[in-house]
Parts: structure tokens; sequence; C-alpha cells
């Protein structure tokens, strides 16, 4: 980690922090929001090391672990101890993780509570000194509030708290609105100067497509990626396989790889099909999607940071925070549900700087949500346009990776395991309120 001047809202935040004030960071993407929060933690840390001090809330498994090792990095001349807690990975394990007391606790809502729940009193959270919700839109959802609410009345009310988004969404900004409780400061507000969600060294583009043809066109631009993203591509390709004849000496060259992608699907069966058709045409990719261990979510993003697979094809639990270094290009192969989230998305590229290409295919059902996108970033996407002659010249090879993909997936029951995720996804939200019923300042 090389860090030469701190960004405008590590420069705002860090200080009201150290002086002991909540505060509530706005800022875009890529903008260093970790260091904000995690340098006064740590430097209050050397004052009082002891117990639980810290306990940072994230919305997704993959967010919470890398967060974890930014705080071992700047932590490590002090020695600081944190604990992944999440879902998926051995309760046990972490309950012993947990009565160890590490000094920072980074976790996802619904797995710290099962926890609290069943500790029977072996540790607690009676000494922690600060709250942190990081992308704090997301939290603040009818998702999370049963869980979090149980979290705010059990943790204790002196505490510092800061929040940290780049989405300013309504709950987030009745929250920085709302009068202090007695006692206490207003929190201190750092919001983006620029009404542009996305970063200058961004390109946007998309790609006008019928939905029943896009598999080419992607085929296409991963095999002849934008000239600007040319420079950023690292996998290595392996020896060339040799030809099935047994008297020809000649050998099959690697199809070329593209650089560093992140495809976003909509839907854990789409990212699985792709995964597979890519797969069957040459092309290394890895999957990242809820229907996945944590283990094998884990692993794929292990094998796309170290350039060993260049494709990744991700739902948007891998839009969220994930700070992946030179990823050229986001391919959006369905335009998100919601306009907010196609900012997280694009914001995976073009990070601390750096250039970076999103390129979003835009089908005969997507006229309303293309607009929505637009008014929300303040930006026109300009159109990606692509000799539609080369597209074809792999038609049928494309054609009949479809079809194996389709077979696969139905030969693995996937969609039968949708539907029963789905089913227990309708009988939690049913159990949710619309929103966290007490506020974490």
């Amino acid at each position: 980690m090389s860090i030469a001047r701190p960004t405008a809202v590590q420069a705002e935040c860090i200080p009201p922090l150290l002086s002991g004030r909540d505060c509530i960071g706005n800022a875009k993407t890529g903008s260093g929001k970790t260091v904000a929060f995690a340098v006064p933690i740590l430097q209050k840390l050397l004052k009082d090391p002891f117990g639980i001090f810290a306990l940072v809330l994230t919305p997704t498994r993959e967010l919470a672990f890398q967060i974890s090792e930014q705080f071992a990095v700047l932590g490590a001349a002090a020695s600081v101890r944190t604990a992944v807690i999440v879902g998926g990975m051995d309760m046990m394990a972490q309950s012993l993780e947990l009565g160890s007391r590490p000094h920072v606790v980074i976790a996802t809502p619904g797995r710290l509570v099962d926890h609290l729940r069943s500790s029977h009193g072996e540790w607690d959270l009676s000494r922690l000194r600060f709250l942190v919700l990081d992308e704090a839109d997301r939290l603040l959802t009818p998702t999370f509030s049963s869980d979090l609410s149980y979290l705010f009345s059990v943790l204790p009310k002196e505490r510092q708290t800061c929040l940290f988004t780049a989405t300013m969404s309504p709950s987030v900004t009745a929250i920085a609105e709302a009068p202090p409780k007695p006692g206490k400061d207003r929190p201190f507000l750092h919001l983006m100067k620029e009404s542009v969600e996305t970063v200058s060294t961004l390109q946007q583009k998309y790609i006008l497509v019928p939905s029943h043809v896009r598999e080419p066109y992607l085929f296409h631009l991963l095999t002849n990626p934008p000239e600007s993203t040319l420079s950023l591509i690292k996998t290595q390709p392996p020896p060339p396989k040799k030809s099935r004849g047994k008297k020809s000496s000649t050998t099959e060259p690697e199809i070329k790889q593209p650089p560093p992608t992140i495809i976003f699907c909509n839907r854990p069966k789409s990212a699985a099909y792709l995964t597979i058709l890519l797969k069957s045409l040459g092309l290394r990719s890895a999957a990242l999607h809820s229907r996945l261990t944590q283990r094998e979510r884990l692993t794929s993003l292990g094998l796309f940071r170290s350039s060993l697979i260049p494709v990744l094809i991700s739902t948007d639990v891998g839009a969220r925070g994930l700070d992946i270094e030179d990823v050229a290009m986001v391919i959006n192969w369905d335009l998100p549900q919601e306009p907010e989230e196609y900012t997280h998305r694009v914001g995976r590229t073009a990070r601390a700087g750096k250039a970076g290409i999103s390129i979003s295919f835009v089908t005969e059902k997507d006229e309303e949500r293309i607009v929505e996108i637009e008014t929300r970033i303040n930006t026109k996407l300009s159109e990606y346009t692509m000799p539609e002659a080369s597209v074809l010249e792999h038609f049928n090879a494309v054609s009949t990776a479809k079809r194996l993909a389709t077979m696969e997936l139905h030969d693995s029951e996937f969609g039968k395991r949708e539907e029963i995720h789905k089913k227990k996804a309708a009988a939690r939200n049913q159990t949710t309120g619309e929103e966290a019923s007490v506020s974490p300042l």
C-alpha cells in the first residue's frame, strides 16, 4: 500500500474522527474510504489495545475480507489482530476467534447476530469504541434492518460511529439531517463536491444488441478488446495444444485472452451460464455469485487477482467496494435493476486515477433503465460499435457453446436450487421491516 498524499475523503474525515466526532463520508468508489476510517481506529487503538475495539459492518463477504487485509497492512507494526465474521464459514472456528478478543471485527450483520445470540457471555462488545457501516446505503435497507436493530440495541452507547458510502441514499440522508441526541454533536458530514458519481478517467460506452444474440458480441468484444486496454493484458498463455490428428505434428494456438475484465449479471444462473459458455470457447473465466460456497468465491477472486484467469463473471456481490488492481474493463451483460448499482459496478475499473472502460449491453428491454442510469450519473453513454461481419465469423462456434452451457446448467439442476433459494429469501423478507428501527448514531 503506497499513499503519497491523502484523498479528499481522507483529508476531510480523519481529523474529526481523531477528535472524537461521529462522521458520515460520501465519496466516489476507489477514493480510499477504507483508509479514512482505518487510520483513526488504529491511532486510537494504540492508546487502549484491549478487547474488541472496533466493529466494521459490510453488506458482502468479499468486502469484509478485503477490509481485513487493509487493516492487517496498516496495523502490521502494531500487531493488530482482526477477525472476519461472515456467512459460509465454520461457526465454531469463528467463535474461537471471537473468544480470543481480536482488536477489530469485520462482519456481515446476520452472521454477527448469530454469534451474539449463541455466545453465552463468552465474549461481548462492551469495550467497543468504534462502529463503522461501510457501504452504508446498502446496509440501511430492509434486507439488513432486523439484524442492525438488534446490533444497535446491544452495542455500547458511548462509541464513535461512522458511515461511509458512495451513494447518499434517502436513509443515509435522513440520518445526516436528524437532530443529534442529547449531549452529542451533529456528525461531521463530507459530501462529494462533483455532481457526477463516476470518475472522469472512465470511458462509458453501450452496445445496442438484441438480447438473443448478445453472446457472439460478448465473445468478439473479449477477443478483440478496446485498444486502450491492450497494455493491461497480463494472462500468460499455456503451451499450445497438440492437434487431434495422430500423424500431424502441428499445434493449435491458444485463443487470445482478454485484459482483466469483470462481467456483471443480475442473476447467479446467468453468471454460471456465461462462465461455462466462455470456458467452452477457450476464454479462462471464473464465477462469483451467492450460489457458490465461500471457499469457491474466494478461490475465484484469488485466481482473478493473480491474473491466472482474465475474466471474472459476477453478480452484484462483486460490485461493492472490491479493490482489484488494474481491472481494464467492466461489462454489464445485464443492466442493473437499480441505477445506483451501475455506479458501484463500473467503479471496479478506473480506480485511483487510472483509466478504464465500461461497456453495457443495451437490449430491447432496457430503454427505460439506460435513461435512469444516465440521469443518475449525469453523463451520457456513447455507443461502442463492432463490425457485424467480424462478430458473425464465430457465430456457429458460439451457438454450439450456448447449447453446451444450457445443457450443463440443466443437468446440474441449477434452476431447482434457484427456486429453493428464492423461497428462502421470500420467507426472510416477510420477517424484516422497511428500515432499521434504531439509528446507528
